[in-house]
């Protein structure tokens, strides 16, 4: 680990201004810390926002909820709003990490988490996201866990976040500051996917930071469900997740969501796809559908094909536990 300045800012404005391409904000640090032990990430100062007054979850006046950047994944998932109108995002949270992780990772941090690759935390070997034009590995290597979707020559690694599946779906937005003032970004439009710039995972600048994530007035409450695949029980990350929510008007689908995890470098959705469902029964023929169109797109690698079935199978499953109340 390489030698670092620390300072703790007592407002954003503080913590904005202490901020540029050398420096990184910490929190709750569960991703951070470990770039840096690997020397993967080399800042030359840490920011520690934990003293920044962002813990709150309150309601807007739209009927939605603005959730501050501090708040823990733990006290988040359990919050009694979010269980009550959003259970779609309670359920991604813990089928994420480990208790104690969700203890101390906080909501903005979560957004920021890299990517998901074994040669990524390699610093052996080369990776165009650490050191840009060395190369991709996992393309003719170990890609077992890699992307199907959305990926490009240059990267085919995946995002590793649960929680930022059911903000895709829920169509979150993002509230940022930096110097240049505040500014909202759409939640789809937040990741980026590789292209030829795969050390870009996100549309923030050096001196930006997470100050909130709102939600919409919640619709999808009584019909939604997160669906999470992965080798073991518990503390692995998804090969493939699905947050599906549906609107039913009787057994009739008024309005759809659909997003997918571990499949690509961002949460992936297509709303032409989704659309698909709208005005349709509910039916396993009609989930089947989707699925197949979901996917039409799928590029394996050497060793993950078998993502293409098992994604297939998930967001039926994911559909038909959404449809009937979220119940497994």
């Amino acid at each position: 680990m390489n030698p670092f300045s620390y300072s703790k800012p007592e407002d954003v404005s503080q913590a904005i201004n202490l901020a540029g391409p050398a420096s990184r904000f910490i929190a709750g640090g569960t991703n951070l810390l470990d770039l840096m032990k690997e020397n993967i990430a080399r800042p030359e100062h840490l920011i520690d926002i934990t003293g920044l007054p962002l813990k709150e979850v309150r309601e807007t006046g739209s009927g939605g909820l603005m959730i501050g950047a501090l708040v823990s994944n733990a006290d988040l998932a359990w919050h009694p709003l979010i269980e009550q109108r959003y259970p779609l995002l309670s359920q991604a949270i813990l089928a994420g990490a480990s208790p104690q992780l969700r203890n101390m990772a906080s909501t903005g941090g979560n957004l920021l988490q890299r990517t998901r690759c074994y040669y990524f935390y390699d610093a052996s070997v080369p990776c165009n996201k650490r050191e840009p034009g060395s190369g991709c590995p996992a393309k003719d290597g170990l890609n077992r866990i890699h992307a199907i979707l959305g990926a490009s020559a240059e990267c085919v690694a995946t995002h590793p976040s649960d929680m930022c599946v059911a903000l895709a779906a829920l169509e979150a937005v993002v509230h940022v500051e930096g110097r240049a003032g505040k500014r909202t970004i759409e939640f789809a439009d937040f990741h980026r996917l590789p292209e030829d710039t795969p050390q870009r995972d996100n549309q923030l600048a050096d001196d930006e930071l997470i100050t909130a994530i709102e939600l919409p007035p919640a619709r999808f409450t009584r019909h939604s469900h997160y669906l999470k695949i992965r080798d073991r029980a518990s503390y692995a990350f998804a090969l493939v997740s699905v947050a599906a929510a549906l609107e039913l008007d009787g057994d009739v689908v008024s309005d759809a969501r659909l997003a997918l995890g571990g499949v690509a470098h961002k949460p992936w959705r297509d709303k032409a796809v989704e659309q698909l469902l709208v005005g349709k029964p509910v039916s396993r023929e009609n989930f089947v559908a989707v699925a197949d169109a979901m996917l039409r797109d799928a590029q394996p690698l050497a060793h993950n094909a078998f993502k293409i079935k098992l994604a297939r199978r998930a967001i039926v499953r994911a559909l038909s536990d959404a449809a009937v109340g979220g119940q497994s």
